[in-house]
């Protein structure tokens, strides 16, 4: 029975948690993000059930009568498909562990430590397992007696699917939000730069554990949705394109969509959305246009960051995603990263990772993911178009509006 409706990661009400939280890590040692890789944000998991932990009567409730389970989306599934109440294994991935702020990157289990700090009870967590190994079996269905055999967080299933398996290889995600993923091997590399060290995979249960440094943009796909049901520009996602068509250029307008404050590289709670650099002149199809340059900018700022922690420059990105479809957001990609944007013929890589987890599982043996057998995909190409120089201007005026959103929201008051 689920105690309350699922906490998405873009929810915003546990920033007085965060707030209370954050009073109590001691400055000089910052023990949350050393163990596991994140800092304090809205974005994690451990901060929700703290909040669902303060506020929800049924869910304190269950605890107290030690009868709750908590977890994220995926051991939702596998505990629901393999029998739930009735002997349902109750699981997650070293992956999906390792945003929840509850989790020790470096020995892969729980940590007491910061279930105390979040004051959490260590009893209603999933048991963490590899990321490719047969979990348990469909219980009813028609798939009833097929073994699960594959878990991996998004973006992790994403990495996983574009075959990044070498040190240095990256991709970016282009759905709700952004997030570009670095492979930095068996070794934790933590960022000077703003970005999340984080599990990669751990493809069997025998297999090393691989992590990533990544870079989170919160709004990406959201921004078009944005457009579409709250400003009622388009009425379709499909439309954003025509629209930037028709002008080719924002003509000076910038959107820096801050919905929910800066995630990576800054950070920023008290950043809200700002649309500047308004004329008289300025139209709908401006706005468009500034929106998807906002996308690409965002991932420019984060690629940056990476560069700058991995100190080997990336001399290509690979992308993925639902909005990778769009051909005018890709090329305005390649000109504002001055790199070439190479986008598999499979876009939806996220799900392609996870089955490729599931079918290289250990008794489950369908295919091998070891380098010889891996095959190459076919890909499409764009390459930058323009000058170097008037990429790099855009890209100031954009950072300069992204310092005018910051700082907006003083007190929590003001928006409640």
């Amino acid at each position: 029975e689920p105690l309350y409706n699922a906490v998405v990661w873009l929810d915003l009400r546990t920033q007085s948690t965060v707030e209370n939280l954050s009073k109590r890590i001691p400055g000089n040692n910052n023990f949350v993000k050393s163990k596991t890789g994140l800092p304090l944000s809205t974005y994690f998991s451990a901060v929700k059930l703290r909040w669902l932990l303060d506020n929800v009567r049924k869910v304190q409730k269950a605890v107290e009568e030690d009868r709750a389970l908590f977890g994220t989306i995926d051991s939702w599934l596998i505990w629901s498909l393999t029998g739930g109440a009735n002997g349902g294994v109750h699981c997650t991935d070293v992956t999906n562990a390792s945003r929840t702020m509850l989790f020790n990157i470096h020995s892969l289990e729980w940590d007491k430590e910061l279930c105390e700090f979040f004051e959490i009870p260590m009893k209603v967590l999933p048991n963490v397992r590899s990321s490719s190994e047969i979990y348990g079996l469909m219980k009813a269905g028609a798939l009833e007696g097929v073994p699960i055999s594959g878990c991996l967080g998004d973006q992790s299933a994403a990495l996983v699917g574009q075959m990044c398996f070498q040190d240095g290889q990256a991709k970016n995600t282009y759905g709700t939000g952004c997030f570009l993923l670095c492979n930095t091997g068996r070794k934790c590399v933590f960022s000077e730069h703003g970005l999340l060290t984080t599990v990669a995979y751990k493809l069997g249960r025998d297999k090393p554990v691989y992590y990533a440094l990544e870079g989170s943009v919160a709004i990406a796909g959201a921004v078009i949705r944005w457009l579409r049901d709250n400003l009622g520009i388009i009425q379709t996602s499909e439309e954003i394109e025509k629209l930037a068509k028709e002008v080719g250029t924002s003509y000076g307008c910038y959107f820096v969509p801050a919905f929910s404050g800066l995630y990576a590289p800054y950070w920023e709670p008290s950043a809200r959305g700002i649309i500047c650099g308004l004329t008289q002149f300025t139209n709908k199809c401006h706005i468009a246009f500034a929106a998807l340059e906002a996308v690409c900018f965002q991932t420019r700022e984060i690629l940056d960051a990476m560069n700058r922690d991995c100190g080997i420059p990336l001399s290509h990105l690979q992308v993925d995603g639902g909005m990778t479809n769009n051909k005018i957001l890709m090329q305005l990609q390649a000109d504002i990263l001055y790199i070439p944007v190479v986008k598999p013929s499979m876009p939806e890589t996220t799900a392609l990772g996870a089955a490729m987890a599931a079918g290289a599982a250990e008794g489950v043996g369908v295919w091998s993911l070891e380098p010889e057998d891996l095959s190459a995909v076919t890909m499409e190409r764009f390459e930058p178009q323009i000058n170097a120089e008037e990429s790099e201007i855009r890209y100031s005026t954009w950072k300069k509006a992204v310092m005018k959103s910051m700082g907006w929201v003083t007190t929590q008051s003001s928006e409640s």
